[in-house]
């Protein structure tokens, strides 16, 4: 292998081969050979990266640029999903790389009883998204067949009541959004063990129409997956103008403690 190289994290979890096993089967970024770094108990995935493009100056080019942050985005995606899939794991954020694997077993150390803490506090547990968006064009086609036919275009006092009624199906699409929103969390809390508040995404990172106005992850029992979606059924698309979006099982991305930064490259 030729070098310099650093070790870039997806996972950690505890001793017992399940890694070992994640290893064994998939790759990672660029095709690289995914390998494990135990220390305390815990154990790392880990697969090696280029120095000159994981580096302090590398990592801020391949953030910037919108292609190679989705490639390295499911790439580091679909191995901590595998890892999920055969144990509890706490999944490190997008680009966690240490200069070399003695860093690794120095990190593990350091927070063994942290980390431990955390998986036991995660173990049998799924990480479920809740977004819900607010869609007023939606709840103006909706009304539009109930709709009297409009008056003539050069009607001036027509044109200020269509436009005083798109005002109204907009705040009313607004305040229902507002409404289910509260209604998720008060009708999921009994099944969750935790809930994290995003951001509301915005731009390219929304998902379909309307302006999403909550984005909440829930840690839920996998036992109770299917109950958490059963409970929010009556909610999705109840109300015009509102749309509601359940992601996942995931492994718990929001639920995970970084790694700390002075170890990090």
């Amino acid at each position: 292998m030729n070098g310099p190289w650093h070790s870039y994290v997806y996972a950690v979890g505890r001793d017992g081969g399940d890694l070992d096993a994640v290893a064994a089967e998939l790759t990672g970024l660029r095709g690289a050979s995914l390998r494990t770094v135990a220390e305390d108990g815990l154990t790392a995935l880990v697969s090696s990266v280029p120095a000159d493009d994981f580096g302090t100056d590398g990592l801020t080019e391949r953030m910037a640029d919108l292609t190679e942050l989705e490639a390295l985005a499911r790439a580091h995606h679909e191995v901590v999903e595998a890892a999920h899939a055969r144990t509890t794991v706490l999944p490190m954020r997008l680009a966690t790389v240490y200069l070399d694997d003695t860093r690794v077993s120095a990190m593990l150390s350091e927070r063994a009883l942290e980390f431990g803490e955390l998986l036991t506090w995660l173990d049998g547990h799924a990480e479920l998204g809740v977004k819900v968006y607010a869609d007023p064009v939606r709840a103006q086609v909706e009304a539009a067949p109930a709709a009297p036919a409009a008056p003539s275009t050069g009607s001036g006092r027509a044109y200020l009541r269509r436009r005083r009624d798109q005002r109204r199906l907009r705040d009313d699409a607004y305040r229902a959004a507002g409404a289910v929103a509260g209604a998720v969390r008060d009708t999921v809390a009994p099944l969750s063990r935790g809930v994290v508040a995003h951001r509301p995404q915005q731009g390219e990172l929304a998902a379909g129409p309307g302006e999403n106005i909550a984005n909440e992850a829930y840690l839920v029992p996998r036992t109770r997956v299917r109950e958490f979606h059963q409970a929010l059924a009556g909610l999705t698309g109840s109300d015009a103008g509102v749309r509601v979006e359940i992601t996942g099982p995931w492994a718990p991305y929001s639920f995970a403690t970084r790694p700390a930064e002075s170890g990090a490259a």
